[in-house]
């Protein structure tokens, strides 16, 4: 692939950051609604609570991630900064995997799991143990997904860490 003029490059930029930023706010949300979820006193409003956790996570953050992470490809492919040249492009790579990981196989499960209990047994779902670890999953996985993206916003920002060494030349084995 060629490499992105400064403007195409500008705007990648421009879209990698509103990605991100929907991304974070969206996950910082539903760690507020979880938090307000912990003290509901009404069934309906328990309901309501994990079904708006679940509407931000299939509308805004799905999404987001889905393009934070095509615009991240695009700018390692189309720029300097490469895949592997730059320690914190590695761990930002790093980072996004294990938030898409988790995201997808555990937080999701248990949002979607936390909302269907709460529909059918509203306030009761308070008193059910797998409820109360479904909820308690998504307000600690929000409050983690939420500080890892912004340390990661930070290691957009800060590029600490440098250039990686250039590596060393192939070796020759015996045989040639």
């Amino acid at each position: 692939m060629a490499k992105l003029s400064l403007k195409q490059k500008s705007w990648l930029v421009s879209a990698h950051i509103a990605f991100a930023a929907l991304w974070t706010g969206a996950v910082l949300s539903m760690f507020l609604l979880s938090l307000r979820n912990t003290a509901s006193d009404k069934g309906d409003a328990l309901y309501a609570l994990n079904s708006a956790i679940n509407l931000l996570d299939d509308y805004i953050v799905i999404p987001a991630a889905i393009g934070s992470v095509l615009t991240a490809t695009a700018l390692c492919w189309g720029t300097n900064y490469g895949f592997t040249k730059f320690y914190w492009v590695i761990t930002k790579w790093i980072l996004t995997t294990g938030l898409v990981v988790f995201g997808t196989f555990w937080l999701f499960p248990w949002g979607n799991g936390a909302e269907q209990i709460a529909s059918v047994e509203g306030l009761q779902a308070m008193t059910n143990p797998t409820y109360a670890f479904k909820a308690k999953g998504v307000l600690v996985g929000t409050l983690v997904q939420a500080i890892c993206l912004l340390i990661i916003v930070g290691i957009s920002v800060l590029k600490p860490w440098g250039r990686r060494a250039p590596g060393m030349p192939p070796q020759k084995n015996a045989l040639g």
